[in-house]
């Protein structure tokens, strides 16, 4: 079963259950979806529903930080409801060493000298990392290492 459809499925099980948080949150996802296919007039592979799904989280992040500054802290506490919902459609996350091992293996793969090629580092590392490590993280650990 593809992700997409997964998705469709546990909006259809939401429905049911009367979970409307939930099935907001779902209805979102689908939203955004549907809205990449109709505009690109693609199907959309399950790699390309996690790439929707890592910006949703990313806007749900800025949303929440931005909504705590404000001292709003119901609306900060919904859009962290949604980032849990979101999180269980994505691939299993890899752990601090994996990310570290991946980034050492890269810049020696890339023979990457100095931050000036950091741009080469992080083009191959994306494509194998996307929806299993944050991005951000990333980015920092491939500077400090070619800091050294």
């Amino acid at each position: 079963m593809s992700l997409k459809q997964q998705i469709t499925e546990d909006m259809k099980t939401a429905m049911r259950a009367k979970d409307t948080a939930r099935l907001g949150a779902i209805r979102l996802l689908l939203a955004a979806i549907k809205q990449r296919e109709v505009d690109e007039r693609i199907e959309l592979s399950d790699t390309d529903v996690v790439a929707i799904i890592e910006k949703m989280n990313k806007q749900r992040r800025d949303s929440i930080s931005q909504y705590e500054a404000a001292g709003r802290q119901d609306l900060a506490d919904v859009e962290k409801f949604e980032m849990s919902v979101l999180a269980t459609y994505m691939p299993q996350q890899l752990s601090e060493a994996e990310i570290n091992a991946a980034v050492v293996e890269a810049v020696a793969a890339t023979g990457a000298a100095g931050p000036q090629d950091m741009g080469k580092v992080m083009g191959m590392l994306k494509s194998r990392l996307a929806g299993r490590a944050d991005m951000g993280k990333v980015s920092a650990l491939i500077k400090a290492q070619l800091s050294k």
